[in-house]
């Protein structure tokens, strides 16, 4: 019995590390393979939380010069001080509004209906954004050390969206930072930047909160977890970087229409006995 926890574990942590990072929600992928997996509950939802911890020291790994430097800089470097405190910034707005409407969303959203609207309304505004703002022409800051404060507040605030699942984290920050005015590369690294603060505090103050409701026969379950979240986030961080300089995101767009749709349809067929919140 053991080794299935251990399995489903390992299943949910490739998932997490595979899906963190392109716009096709995370945290709607891991709701929706709990469910099918029957790896739910309360000490799941904490999981799910922590192990997005893991795929943020993918991007620590992959990004380490950069963040280096950046901290070496810190007291001497006005790029490297401009880059930290747009960071600060837009991680800001993730912190309020987590703090204040995290448990509301947790208890009526984290379920596979709201996860399978939100995929297809998201599916959409991919292709509007596409269509309007994805021309490199278009673009007004090529590089994450060019931001503004104000691109980045506007960018954490795009963020808070996320806190609805199905929506998307990566999604929400590189979509509407294209429709700022950032190019997809510069969209697509700010991102990445954005969630080391973001993820891992939500990670680690998901963890602390409900300390409560675990266990130390948890602590494998939960490093299984962040491992291959971390292996797999490594494989997609690299693979995400080489596409973007080529590729629009139109492809993630029908695939979240198409995977929310296939959602919905096996709810009302009763194909799936999908969970309530």
């Amino acid at each position: 019995m053991q080794e299935l926890i251990y399995l489903k574990a390992a299943i949910l942590g490739i998932v997490e590390g595979l899906t963190e990072f392109l716009p096709i929600s995370s945290t709607g992928h891991l709701i929706l393979a709990g469910s099918l997996l029957n790896f739910t509950g309360d000490v799941a939802k904490v999981f799910e939380i922590a192990i997005q911890t893991g795929a943020m020291l993918a991007v620590i790994w992959e990004y380490r010069r950069k963040l280096l430097s950046t901290v070496a800089g810190l007291f001497s470097d006005r790029v490297a001080q401009r880059f930290t405190a747009n960071v600060v910034i837009a991680f800001i707005p993730a912190v309020v509004f987590g703090l204040a409407l995290g448990g509301f969303i947790q208890s009526h959203l984290f379920s596979p209906i709201p996860v399978a609207l939100a995929l297809i309304v998201g599916g959409f505004l991919i292709f509007l954004i596409e269509r309007k703002f994805g021309t490199p022409a278009k673009a007004r800051v090529n590089d994450v050390d060019d931001m503004t404060a104000r691109d980045a507040l506007a960018v954490g605030l795009l963020q808070c969206l996320a806190l609805i699942p199905g929506t998307s984290r990566s999604g929400a920050t590189i979509m509407g930072g294209m429709a700022l005015g950032l190019s997809r590369k510069c969209a697509t690294e700010f991102s990445f930047y954005l969630g080391i603060p973001t993820l891992m505090g939500a990670g680690v103050w998901s963890v602390w909160k409900d300390r409560a409701l675990l266990h130390a026969s948890d602590l494998p379950v939960f490093l299984i977890g962040l491992v291959l979240a971390f292996v797999s986030a490594l494989v997609c961080i690299r693979w995400l970087i080489r596409y973007v300089s080529s590729h629009t995101f139109n492809p993630f767009a029908w695939y979240r229409i198409a995977f929310g749709v296939i959602i919905i349809a096996s709810a009302l067929s009763g194909l799936v006995a999908w969970p309530a919140a």
